[in-house]
């Protein structure tokens, strides 16, 4: 296909196998998907391929250790084929398996399916495929519709619809009154001068209406501080301890 990369010869590439448990206590899950694609290869004379494992981690996160590992060597050209256990282990809505499929139908990948017997590399997988895309096209029309009606029908109750806002309305307006600069405001206040444009815009069209608001509870209490007061040191953060992932290959470990 023309958008297709190039990629590697077939005698350098591997396949690659991805199992995945959302937690760590499906350890056991995690063995079974192992056995399963195992047999799969062995049964099929595959012998040449690389285990990636994501232990504990929600299929609903598109970011995930090993995963991004195995897609940094599929876009790379050096695999010729993911095998997975079933569509929930590798993803578990249609937009991102289908996200996936057009990665590695762009590099020249095939991808396999133990559970739903699926093989992109057949006419039925082909076919699987659109089917795919058609429920994903679906999938973003349905939210996006429920997301609309939801709206409509928090407006028609009278929910306040956006983002909560958490400016001290009141200071910025008695601030400004006071003939203070955006700068100062905005160190005082600890808002961004875009946040004080906003309030003072909304402040001038209340006055224009007519309908000034008050928000007595927006001016903090004064606390008045010693001059010769020494600042308070800021504990030392602790130290970022990396966390190690390591990939299986065949049996045997790759740090």
């Amino acid at each position: 296909m023309g958008d297709e990369k190039n990629v590697t010869s077939n005698e350098s590439r591997f396949v690659a196998l991805y199992c995945r448990t959302s937690t760590l206590l499906q350890e056991k899950g995690l063995d079974a998907q192992l056995r399963a694609l195992r047999r799969y290869c062995s049964e099929r004379g595959i012998s040449n391929y690389v285990v990636y494992e994501d232990e504990g981690i929600s299929g609903t996160k598109d970011s995930r250790p090993a995963l991004n590992k195995m897609m940094e060597e599929v876009m790379a050209g050096r695999v010729e084929k993911v095998i997975v256990y079933s569509f929930s282990r590798y993803a578990r809505s249609t937009t991102h398996l289908l996200n996936a499929l057009n990665s590695f139908r762009k590099a020249g990948t095939a991808f396999v399916s133990i559970t739903e017997s699926l093989d992109t590399n057949t006419p039925l997988g082909l076919a699987m495929y659109s089917i795919i895309s058609a429920l994903s096209q679906l999938e973003r029309d349905l939210i996006s519709e429920r997301v609309r009606n939801g709206l409509r029908a928090a407006k028609e109750r009278g929910v306040r619809v956006g983002r909560k806002k958490i400016r001290p309305s009141q200071l910025i307006r008695t601030l400004r009154k006071s003939g203070l600069t955006y700068k100062s405001i905005s160190a005082i206040a600890k808002v961004s001068q875009g946040a004080i444009s906003t309030e003072l815009r909304l402040w001038e069209k209340e006055k224009a209406e007519g309908n000034e608001q008050i928000f007595p509870n927006d001016i903090p209490p004064v606390i008045e501080k010693s001059p010769d007061e020494a600042p308070k040191e800021e504990p030392a953060s602790a130290p970022t301890v990396a966390m190690e992932v390591r990939y299986r290959s065949g049996d045997e470990i790759l740090a």
